[in-house]
């Protein structure tokens, strides 16, 4: 293997080294406990945030001392730009709501705080895998995991009795229902492929056992093109190849036309899919069905995850021990939980609310499948450890323009992920990351 080690340099490499080497910064005094009084301000984009808080502020808040107030902000790469840039002028703000992937980034710039004193003992409350992200693998804890989005299998349970279809329990089984549509109904396509989902890529690579990013002593490795992210490229570029499968992006009005038409039978899509094929495929709401995602080894239960977000603490708080306290109370309590789901429209990532209470019953658009939240814990508990780096926003960017061309024209898959490894850690030495391959 070789191994190339470059100068620790700039500002956010060298934040990041309290990374690598499992422990936090934590600038600033705090009080040693979650005691009031303390007034925090809560970044975040989920909606029905603000109706959450309130039960904490008129519950358990008020009695703390402690009131937090909700500020609605955009989400992905853009609240990630705005925090950071606030960070840098010591304005953050107490808590934000961040993404998994966005973790390391926000670490790695010196935002967060490491609450594994305060919060770690809720690790039970989550599956390891998810936990796992919260940590970065590290005996730190930069945040309390909010939402998750675990990988599961939907299809037409109507036309798959009508072309005499399996339902899918490997991948191998997988390729073979593609080829056997394709036989009985050439117009049809069991799914596409979509260039354009970077998220959905790298949770089957997860599934499959691969590591992106991963640190040692003062490096970051990057393994992208690692075998088991080759195993899932060949896969798909293989079945796009002999079409198979469909090769359009989702998320189009020509990929919504064939959800509601029949014209695509099945998509890999995760738990909050319901939302998605309500307003995308109306028309055939209660034909749908939801299995777990397909193995690479039969009888095993490992999926990947496709979104999902947690609640951290920032350095610049002045009052880290009662977000931390807020954090882990939004995150595993009860009531919390319950107005998560109900007022946010979340999948917990608390194992203890992923059936029952607010998810007794199915989506409206599944009540044909009245099990379905039962199955989908199941599902979650098997959600594989995911892997994220600091510039998780660049490796995506060259998924989108390497597989769109290798999609379009129907040509290897390796090569395009070749391309990504080698943009993501031509861009890590440049920010002056220490980067072995």
């Amino acid at each position: 293997m070789k191994y190339r080690t470059v100068a620790v340099t700039t500002a956010a490499a060298l934040a990041a080294t309290a990374l690598l080497s499992g422990c936090g910064t934590d600038e600033g005094g705090d009080e040693p406990a979650a005691s009031g009084p303390a007034s925090l301000t809560y970044w975040a984009w989920a909606p029905g945030l603000d109706k959450v808080a309130d039960i904490w502020n008129k519950g358990p808040g008020k009695e703390a001392g402690i009131t937090v107030t909700v500020k609605k902000q955009a989400s992905g790469d853009d609240l990630v730009t705005k925090i950071i840039t606030a960070a840098k002028a010591h304005k953050a703000p107490d808590l934000v709501q961040a993404e998994y992937q966005a973790l390391p980034t926000l670490v790695s710039n010196d935002v967060l705080a490491d609450i594994s004193k305060e919060a770690s003992d809720a690790e039970g409350e989550f599956a390891d895998g998810i936990w796992q992200q919260a940590t970065l693998g590290s005996d730190a804890l930069y945040a309390l995991p909010q939402d998750s989005g675990p990988l599961m299998f939907y299809y037409r349970q109507d036309l798959f009795e009508q072309y005499g279809l399996k339902v899918p329990t490997t991948w191998d089984e997988f390729a073979g229902t593609a080829r056997a549509l394709k036989k009985k109904a050439p117009d049809k396509d069991l799914t596409t492929f979509s260039s354009n989902d970077s998220g959905l890529f790298a949770g089957l690579a997860q599934q499959a056992g691969a590591q992106w990013w991963t640190t040692g002593g003062d490096t970051w490795k990057v393994a992208i093109d690692d075998p088991a992210t080759q195993k899932v490229a060949d896969f798909w570029g293989g079945l796009v190849k002999e079409g198979a499968i469909d090769n359009q992006p989702m998320y189009t009005p020509a990929w919504n036309k064939a959800l509601n038409t029949g014209k695509q039978v099945a998509w890999v899509s995760a738990v909050w899919a319901p939302g998605t094929l309500t307003t995308a495929a109306p028309d055939t709401k209660g034909k749908w069905a939801m299995a777990p995602l397909p193995q690479w080894t039969a009888g095993e239960n490992v999926t990947g995850s496709w979104g999902g977000s947690s609640t951290a603490v920032t350095n610049d708080s002045e009052h880290k021990g009662a977000a931390a306290a807020f954090a882990k109370w939004l995150n595993t309590d009860p009531a919390a939980l319950a107005a998560l789901v109900k007022e946010s429209g979340i999948y917990p990532a608390a194992t203890a609310a992923q059936t029952g209470g607010a998810l007794a019953k199915a989506p409206d658009y599944f009540s044909n499948q009245p099990a379905f939240y039962t199955e989908a814990a199941k599902i979650a508990q098997g959600t594989a450890p995911a892997a994220w780096g600091p510039n998780v926003n660049v490796a995506y960017s060259a998924f989108k323009d390497g597989f769109a061309a290798a999609a379009k024209n129907r040509s290897d898959f390796g090569a395009a992920l070749t391309a990504m490894q080698a943009a993501t850690v031509a861009d890590l030495e440049k920010q002056g990351f220490g980067v072995s391959e």
